[in-house]
């Protein structure tokens, strides 16, 4: 049913099915050209998300339900969460500090796809996610070791500081979704209908957790050591900006 061939980065089929709750990945491509593509239901089309924009056109396309053309942009990473101080066993000696948490990673952008369509025929509802990725959580800090116990001849140890939170990414962008047909009427009846754009800003990440402060080493007659601080808190990452739709007549 598929007859294919790329060039530069293209895909140009004759008819590509894309058959029941099956997936068809773009892959390296960004450029899908097809003389009719069939989305059966409750099926998805995977475009090439290591490109900033896809290109798809198809002269005519029968659509099922719940069928989803999915650019929507990767989430970013947690942060690495920062490794606690050490508590030492010798007597009257303090603790290391915890490490810092690392910051989340951004999430990717949604793709911004330019689709034609000549011919559209939808017996149901067809998304499609560009939406942004949403932000990593920042990482916790590691908690302070504590200071180990005192003796008659020396103080106990000093407990030590808890590692700082990691940032929250930042949740990207949505995609721009232009559609291009000779029936620009047809495909506005058909937003927020039958087809539905998801083209959100990704969500940003939280920030991750403060580590804990260790504990002072207790000493006879009161000679204890002094507890550590506590790590700062970050601040979470910032929202992604929503994407927008264009309809243009060919």
């Amino acid at each position: 049913m598929i007859l294919s061939s790329t060039v530069t980065a293209q895909v140009r089929v004759s008819k590509l099915v894309i058959k029941t709750n099956q997936s068809y990945d773009l892959g390296q491509s960004d450029i899908l050209v097809a003389d009719t593509l069939v989305m059966m239901d409750s099926s998805r089309l995977i475009l090439n998300k290591l490109k900033p924009e896809n290109f798809i056109r198809v002269k005519v396309a029968a659509i099922g339900n719940h069928c989803v053309i999915d650019g929507k942009g990767i989430d970013g990473q947690p942060g690495r969460n920062g490794k606690p101080g050490i508590t030492p066993i010798g007597p009257c000696l303090d603790g290391t500090a915890g490490r810092d948490g690392t910051k989340g990673l951004d999430g990717t952008a949604g793709i911004n796809l330019f689709l034609y369509l000549e011919r559209v025929s939808l017996k149901g509802v067809l998304t499609i996610d560009i939406s942004g990725g949403n932000g990593g959580r920042g990482g916790n800090g590691g908690n302070g070791g504590g200071g180990s116990p005192g003796t008659l001849h020396c103080n106990g140890g000093n407990g030590s500081n808890g590692g700082n939170a990691g940032q929250g990414g930042n949740g990207a962008n949505g995609g721009v979704l232009t559609l291009t047909s000779k029936k620009t009427q047809l495909l506005r009846d058909m937003l927020g209908t039958k087809i539905l754009v998801n083209n959100n800003g990704g969500a940003a990440g939280l920030s991750g957790k403060a580590g804990y402060h260790g504990g002072a080493g207790l000493g006879p007659s009161r000679k204890n050591g002094k507890d550590g601080s506590p790590g700062l808190d970050s601040i979470s990452g910032v929202t992604g900006i929503k994407g927008s739709v264009k309809i243009e007549a060919n």
